[in-house]
């Protein structure tokens, strides 16, 4: 599709690509460098060069394929949607879900469910594909945040980027804080005897290639101390890998049902059936509980909040009863 514009004068003097960027606001800057650079973008009908500064009078024409159909089937999977316009949605992800196809995981996706439930999807990259902003492990539930354009895509992502994405979670961890408020400041990296997990380097260790500087904030939102178990809310300064399970499980608190880093012992709990309630949970009980940006078209702050789902609220309601 050829998108023709004419350069006004308040535009002179501006590079091609950034009258580009501000004419055609559904593709990222990215996006229309690489049109630029695929020769897709012409002044006279000859090839521009990103470069170029626009005169009053010119004519800028786009040519902009339709995107191309994803290889990625659509499958009809119940979803959750907490907030959605032209420009993003907010899903409710359930534990269990896995968020995109993989080798071991090539349908029953969070994509795959997207792209049978959501109509409007304008692409990303020239692909008609959902823009995944930020992944949740499988075992973790909680709210996740989908671009359907390439330009609220790249705008999440700077935001993310830039550390303006704020990620609140809850982790019903075994254990007890010394304080009510900390930090854990440890750099995050492949486990060097198992590439299957990660692992928190503190300093003085002697860390691997690819280990990243990683921060988590938690504070106690709730507590059982005489069976030696919390519930945490926990925000994201960085956003590595596993980062809340690693860091909690560093630090003494490993999350109840976590199959990885987790695995603790409740020898405080007298009670059999709290004991195998905690002992049994059939995932981590970590959930993602809101999301805070600035939309990608409005500027405008947002917050999304995904509800405690039945069984991390059934875990915590036995542990009331004691």
């Amino acid at each position: 599709m050829i998108r023709s514009f004419r350069v006004g004068v308040p535009s002179e003097g501006t590079r091609l690509d950034l009258f580009l960027a501000a004419a055609c606001s559904d593709l990222s800057r990215s996006r229309i460098q690489k049109l630029i650079a695929e020769d897709a973008v012409t002044l006279g009908g000859r090839a521009a060069k990103r470069s170029h500064v626009v005169r009053a009078g010119e004519v800028v024409e786009v040519d902009v394929p339709e995107p191309r159909a994803t290889a990625i089937e659509p499958e009809e999977i119940p979803l959750s949607i907490l907030y959605e316009d032209e420009h993003l949605l907010a899903i409710d992800k359930p534990a269990g879900l896995v968020v995109h196809p993989s080798p071991g995981h090539g349908s029953g996706t969070l994509v795959n469910a997207l792209l049978h439930h959501v109509r409007d999807l304008g692409g990303i990259g020239g692909e008609v594909r959902p823009g995944i902003v930020h992944r949740l492990d499988r075992g973790t539930s909680g709210v996740l945040l989908v671009a359907k354009t390439d330009r609220a895509h790249a705008s999440l992502s700077r935001q993310m980027k830039k550390r303006a994405l704020s990620k609140q979670y809850l982790a019903v961890v075994a254990g007890v804080p010394k304080v009510r408020k900390g930090e854990v400041a440890l750099s995050i990296g492949r486990d060097p005897r198992d590439r299957k997990k990660m692992r928190a380097f503190r300093p003085g260790d002697a860390p691997p290639a690819g280990v990243r500087e990683a921060r988590t904030l938690y504070s106690i939102e709730r507590e059982w101390p005489a069976f030696g178990v919390t519930l945490l809310r926990c925000r994201l300064v960085t956003g590595r890998t596993h980062q809340i399970r690693v860091h909690l499980a560093a630090t003494g608190l490993p999350i109840v049902g976590d199959p990885v880093y987790g695995r603790p012992r409740y020898d405080r709990v007298r009670d059999g059936a709290l004991r195998r309630a905690l002992e049994e949970f059939p995932r981590q009980a970590l959930h993602a509980e809101r999301i805070g940006f600035r939309h990608p078209a409005t500027n405008e702050e947002m917050e999304v909040v995904a509800p405690v789902p039945e069984d991390l609220r059934s875990l915590l309601e036995k542990l009331d009863r004691g």
